[in-house]
């Protein structure tokens, strides 16, 4: 879409105001809004911000900013009153000379995929980010789940049905395309799955997503959270991703018609890759503290550093594709939805590459094997490693692999890495409920 045409589409929608959104190092979504009458003017230079004030960004003394409109990402947001319409844009962060600026997130996922593309391959991931729906206690989230259902449950009167059904409606209008809705296993909790798409959009939908469903939610007086793990004994929030790498001719490179699993060597090496980078990689795709709190073992989350083809205690599931060639994909399944989605599968995308270019071999899989049933002494002897159990051990791989440092760039690396010691540290001085209930009185 070129600038003459989307102008005409923005006055065709009756849009009032644009939001031209970025993201912070983190994955929190930032703003410029400005009335549609200038539009123009910003689709034609650009906006100016001041990058000091975002969180990752540049210094104050390179504080100024640009902000370049992306127009393939215009949406209208579906929650916006009539009179009042509202629609986004996503934009790339630029220098003010107009270089790219390497600080971007989004940018650092968008160079990547151009890199592949050179190569004539695209980069496809499904994602699967599950949420739960809590009740309102004044102006706090209380972690009393809105409904009782569990796994695939249904009642034709079910408040949260209804719910769920108007976010997948919201969705499917700002161009997600939808492809389930259910119930997931823990109450209060549900998952919304869209179609697979190349990485970039992948990414961009994810953000939309997670905003779209909180602020449905927000409209209907319940919370929606995508926090990895809310209540204590119920399932936590993951987001599995669905992996693959197509030729531009459109030739599913992972499938191999002669291989058990329909894998090719290419695939082979890339779950090397990510299996041998796993614990690094584990620092930004499960990126705050309590996203240790899913990673246990006794849930569906994995903990264990494996591949399977049915096995879901393995870190990598092999899906069942019905022997259709486009539909073999590789399942991670430790990423949880509070990450960075352009960080995270910008460095997904770099461990399988990584394992490709250095020919990888690729261990046996565990198809047979429960692994949460073994004792640490059987899974030792086996070969079998953890991901880290905190996100200080997470840090602490993330920061020894330099696979990740290369493909984030220095600055990009040294403020995630400055931020997220600064949570750890103050989560670690913090006193919890826990600690006051077992130990106040007793001590």
């Amino acid at each position: 879409m070129d600038a003459k045409s989307l102008i005409q589409q923005v006055k065709e929608d009756r849009v009032k105001f644009v939001s031209l959104q970025f993201t912070d190092v983190f994955g929190t979504v930032k703003s410029v809004d400005l009335p549609v009458s200038k539009l123009p003017e910003a689709l034609d230079q650009g906006i100016m911000f001041d990058g000091s004030s975002v969180q990752g960004f540049a210094r104050i003394q390179e504080s100024d900013m640009h902000l370049r409109p992306d127009l393939d990402t215009y949406t209208i947001l579906p929650w916006s009153p009539e009179d009042m319409r509202r629609s986004r844009i996503i934009c790339d962060v630029e220098l003010p000379n107009g270089e790219p600026y390497k600080g971007d997130p989004r940018g650092v996922l968008k160079r990547m995929c151009a890199e592949l593309d050179q190569k004539g391959m695209i980069y496809n991931v499904g994602p699967e980010p599950e949420f739960f729906l809590f009740k309102v206690n004044g102006e706090k989230a209380h972690p009393v789940p809105f409904d009782t259902g569990r796994y695939f449950d249904f009642s034709a009167d079910d408040t949260a049905v209804r719910i769920r059904t108007k976010l997948i409606l919201a969705l499917n209008e700002i161009g997600l395309d939808v492809e389930v809705g259910h119930h997931e296993c823990g109450l209060g909790q549900h998952e919304i799955d869209f179609r697979f798409a190349d990485a970039l959009k992948t990414a961009d939908n994810i953000l939309m997503m997670k905003y779209t469903v909180k602020a449905i939610a927000a409209q209907e007086g319940i919370i929606a959270s995508f926090m990895p793990k809310p209540v204590m004994g119920e399932a936590g929030s993951g987001m599995h991703c669905h992996q693959s790498i197509f030729s531009k001719n459109g030739e599913n490179l992972f499938y191999d018609s002669n291989d058990e699993m329909l894998l090719s060597d290419f695939a082979h090496k890339f779950i090397a890759g990510q299996l041998k980078h796993a614990k690094g990689l584990t620092g930004l795709v499960a990126p705050c503290v309590n996203s240790y709190k899913r990673l246990v073992p006794g849930y569906e989350a994995p903990v264990y550093i494996g591949w399977a083809q049915t096995n879901r205690s393995a870190l990598i599931r092999i899906p069942t594709s019905g022997r259709k060639a486009n539909g073999v994909r590789v399942e991670l399944r430790c990423p949880d939805p509070s990450c960075n989605p352009y960080l995270a599968i910008a460095a997904m995308l770099a461990c399988g590459l990584d394992g490709i270019s250095k020919n990888m071999p690729l261990e046996a899989p565990m198809n047979n094997i429960n692994v949460f049933e073994l004792s640490r002494r059987q899974r030792r002897e086996m070969g079998i490693e953890e991901l880290p159990g905190s996100l200080k051990e997470a840090l602490l791989a993330l920061e020894s692999d330099s696979l990740f440092r290369s493909v984030l760039g220095d600055d990009l690396f040294d403020s995630y890495i400055r931020g997220k010691w600064s949570d750890w540290d103050e989560y670690r001085t913090s006193v919890s409920d826990w600690e006051v209930d077992h130990y106040l009185s007793v001590i």
